[in-house]
Parts: C-alpha cells; structure tokens; sequence
C-alpha cells in the first residue's frame, strides 16, 4: 500500500509556506487589486501587528463584517498570524441579528467597511450597539453594555467614522510593533486551537457560533486541494461571501496549492462573465444554482469563451446539474455534501465518476471524515441505499458552539458522532445522495434560515398573536420563506406593513416573501401542522401560475 503522510499546519503557516513555494505567484485578485503571495504575507502581517499594537492576545475574538473586499482575507490571515480568533460576521445581518451576535461572541476588536455600499456598516453598527459609536469620545476605549467586552471598532479601506478607528492609524500603531513579536505568535499556535469562529442558523432560534480550528480548516482545505486537483497553475472564481464557508474552504485550498483566487464585490451577472472572459480560471465555485442560472440566462453568456474551465462546482438538483453540464460540456461538473460545523465540505464528486453519478450523488468522504447514515428514531446504522441521517464523525467537525454546551452536547452522540439533521443515503461505492433535511430549516440562496428565528421576529410586531414560517418554492433561490400570521383580536396588519417592519432589521433574504394570515391553524393532536400550510401554499402559487 501506497501510504501517504497527512498534512497538517497552522492557517498563518499556510499563507507563509505559499509565500516561501510561490511568491510571485498572483494569490488573490479582486476589481483594481491584485496580489502575489509574497505581498498577500506581507500585508497580513502587517495587519497582524496592528493587531499586537491593539493589544490582541492570543485567542482573542476579532470580528470582521464586511462585504467582500481583499482586507477581509488579509484580516482573516492576520488574525491566525496574530493568533486570534477570526469571526467572520454575516453582511447580511441587519440591527437586531447583528445585535445579538456582537453581544455573544466576546469580540475583543471589530473591523468593518467605512465606505461600501448599499451597507453602512458604521451606521449598522451603532445602531446594533445602542449607539456606543457616535457617543464614544476615544475609538481605542470603546464602552457599552450592549458588547462589554468590544474595545474598538477599525475600519477597513478608506473613511473616517464617529467612534471608529480609521485604517491609517491602525496601520501606524502596527509600524511600533516588531515583526518578531507576530512571528514568535504564529510559532506557539497550536493546531488544535480555534482559528475561526462562523455563526450558523439552526432549529434554534438564534444562530449558533461554530467554532473551527486550524487543523480541521487547513487539513479540509487540503484535501479539497487533493480531491479537486488544484495546482499552482489553477485560478478559481468564487463570487460567494467571504462570511460563507463555500468561500472560505475554496480560498485556503487555493492558498494550499499556490493557485489564485479571484473574487468579487458582489455578484452580478454581466459583470461577472466580463471577469471570467478577462481571467480565463480554470475553475468556478458557483455553488448555489441560482448563481450559475444567472449566468447561464444572460444574454452575454457564451460557452466557447470559457474553454478554459476543467471544473464546475455546484450543489443543485440532479436535473439542474444535467443542465448544467449541457451548457458546458467541457468542463467536469461536481457537487459537494457538507455544512458549517464540519469546517464547510465533508465529501466531493470526482473525475473517476461517470456523469449520471456526479448529477445524483455529493461524491465520497475526504480522507479522514467519516460518514454514517442512522435511522433518526432508533439511531440504528442503515445499510447502502437506505435514507436516514446522515452523521459525521472526524478531524474537520467543530471544537463546539460557543457559550452554549448544552446543544454543543445535543449535537453529538455519546461516541462522537456529529448528527447533521439531514436525510441522505450512501450508494453502494460510498457517495453521498442528498434527499432533503430532517430539520425544520430553510436553506434560501445556500443561506441556511431559523424558521424559528423568523417567527420570534415577526412575533414581536403589536398585532401579531402568533406567526409560522415556511418554505415556499422559488425559481432562483430554490426556497424562500413563507409566514402564515395569526393577528391579536381587534388588530389590522397587511402584508406590506408586516414585511415593511422586517425590513433594516434582518437580513433581506430571510424578509417573508409571501404571508398569509390565517384565523386557525391545521393541528395534529398538540402542534401545529406546518407540513399542511406548506402544501397549502404549494397549491395555491402552482394554482396561480397554471
């Protein structure tokens, strides 16, 4: 038997070992930016001492909302330089999502964008704050109950702010610092430390912080490295969040290989095919098919000039990829089974499958990452074929949701086996098939969605006696949410005023897109039957398209 040695290393170390194997390599290219791997390490180290000169410790939680720019992966390296903890928050939350997250994730610092748009993010802040920023009078002692533990606000790019510290003076304070000091943090990293935390939404009512560290994320991304092929030579377009691990994980496989990485502000289609006709990647990480729909439907879309493509990555419906793969025929399409909590992907399609298996299955488990399906009542392991849970065991799965033991146990059973919440089975040659979730979750654009969150939400609107949430079917998005509302006696409430209200206060994919107020509710013997209002509604937009 041929044995092969694992690799396993700090996520800083990744970054320097591309820079000292590739460093005049491109590493990382967005509009009007471009990087090599030698000035990427050197700008994240000098984020890194920033970090020191703020006086970061080692674990220390550091916060970045942003939407994608090259400071967030700058930042992101930075922090594991540093030996702090990266928390890459969602820019899509609104006041009172991100309120609840500043308050539970212990940030120590935050960074965040002065100047984007359509997001203030300074604004968005204060408001999610109280109001600590505008009435802070010195941006290095920030105060406020709201996240007692947050020091300062740093802005990245350009701009100044009330409360916050700009990008120039963060950068001067870090020139006082020795770049021995971040090498000598880098060195006493450990692997099993965390490097990242990401917040996922569940069954529970708020989301949850997923902590990662750097041996699982580097170790995932490697085999992702493996099982995709990428070498130096390979660039991959990703037009994902930098908050989202589909961007992450692609990111640090690239990093790992010596390839490059290119990205965008935001994803638009037009603007995106002009990028992969100027950049020729080799690879494209789509995702989520409505993202590759929308390339795909636009007038300027023309196959024959992304000859360059060997490799689509997407995560759709079989008869979605079938049509994906006729489109572009030259390219190998693949999906991907995986989630948050085990660092992003479990398991990929590969070259050695036909095309029928890589349009119906997720592909096997990476080296080291076990799978198991269970019947979700008697926990029983079911054998090849069969549907149940799917649970994972192995080294890429989470330390363990932050501030809270109680689901971090309810998510693991006894022998360590991560319960997933998904029904899936295993083919007879181990890939993964993908049936739905067991769950009650919604999954909006590849945005995992609390129908519970929701519904906490909407419950807090005056007229509101009580409110469930559903997935309806959507073209583009796959699902998007649908509430059926049931007002307090005597009250009034259209369903424009009731979106109207969701709106600046959670992020705009999880706003309903369809309400129904109803008078009473489809029971079983103690709960409402949400599986009934589903099939209702199923019925009625089928109905009204017909």
């Amino acid at each position: 038997m041929d044995l092969q040695t694992i690799e396993a290393t700090s996520l800083g170390d990744l970054l320097v070992r591309a820079a000292r194997q590739h460093p005049d390599r491109r590493a990382l290219a967005f509009p009007g930016y471009d990087a090599t791997y030698r000035e990427l390490l050197a700008r994240s180290e000098a984020r890194a001492r920033s970090l020191l000169a703020l006086g970061a410790e080692p674990g220390d939680h550091v916060g970045i909302l942003a939407h994608n720019r090259p400071e967030v992966v700058e930042q992101l390296f930075g922090c594991a330089l540093a030996g702090t903890v990266a928390v890459l928050l969602n820019a899509r939350y609104r006041v009172d999502e991100l309120g609840y997250v500043l308050g539970h994730a212990d940030l120590t610092l935050l960074y965040t964008g002065a100047e984007e748009t359509p997001t203030d993010f300074p604004a968005l802040v204060d408001a999610a704050l109280d109001g600590a920023l505008s009435a802070a009078r010195d941006p290095r002692t920030l105060a406020t109950d709201a996240a007692p533990t947050l020091r300062a606000v740093i802005l990245l790019g350009d701009g100044e702010r009330a409360g916050c510290l700009t990008a120039g003076a963060a950068a001067v304070l870090g020139e006082s610092v020795d770049a021995a000091a971040v090498d000598r943090r880098r060195r006493e990293v450990a692997l099993r430390a965390p490097c990242l935390m990401m917040y996922t939404s569940g069954t529970t009512s708020r989301p949850k912080g997923c902590l990662l560290c750097h041996e699982a994320l580097v170790r995932n991304a490697l085999a992702m490295r493996d099982r995709l092929g990428i070498t130096a030579g390979d660039l991959q377009w990703n037009p994902l969040p930098l908050f989202h691990m589909a961007s992450i994980l692609p990111l640090l496989a690239m990093v790992g290989a010596g390839g490059g990485y290119l990205a965008e502000t935001h994803f638009e289609a037009g603007a995106a095919l002009e990028q992969l006709y100027a950049y020729q990647p080799t690879l494209l990480y789509p995702a989520f098919p409505a993202i590759t729909a929308d390339l795909l439907a636009h007038p300027d879309f023309d196959a024959g000039r992304l000859g360059c493509v060997r490799l689509i990555n997407n995560v759709a419906p079989p008869e979605t990829l079938r049509a994906n793969m006729r489109a572009l025929p030259g390219a190998l399409h693949i999906s991907a089974y995986g989630m948050t909590e085990a660092s992003g992907i479990c398991c990929h399609g590969a070259a050695d499958e036909d095309d029928e298996t890589r349009a119906t299955t997720c592909g096997r488990p990476y080296p080291g990452v076990q799978l198991r399906v269970v019947d979700p009542d008697s926990g029983a392991v079911l054998p090849a074929e069969e549907r149940g849970e799917i649970q994972v065991r192995g080294f890429s799965l989470l330390e363990g949701y932050y501030r809270d033991p109680a689901r971090t146990a309810e998510a693991f059973t006894d022998d360590g086996w991560f319960r997933t919440g998904d029904l899936c089975s295993l083919t007879a040659q181990g890939q993964v098939a993908y049936h739905g979730r067991l769950k009650d979750l919604l999954k909006i654009g590849g945005e995992n969605v609390s129908p519970l969150e929701l519904e906490n939400w909407l419950g807090t609107h005056p007229a509101v006696h009580l409110a469930q949430v559903v997935a309806a079917p959507d073209d583009r998005l796959g699902e998007v949410a649908a509430a059926f509302v049931q007002l307090r006696e005597g009250a009034s409430l259209s369903a424009e005023e009731l979106v109207d209200y969701c709106r600046g206060q959670i992020a705009s994919f999880k706003i309903p897109r369809h309400v129904r107020f109803v008078s009473e509710w489809p029971m079983s013997a103690t709960k409402i039957q949400k599986h009934v209002l589903a099939e209702q509604l199923r019925a009625e937009l089928a109905a009204s398209q017909a």
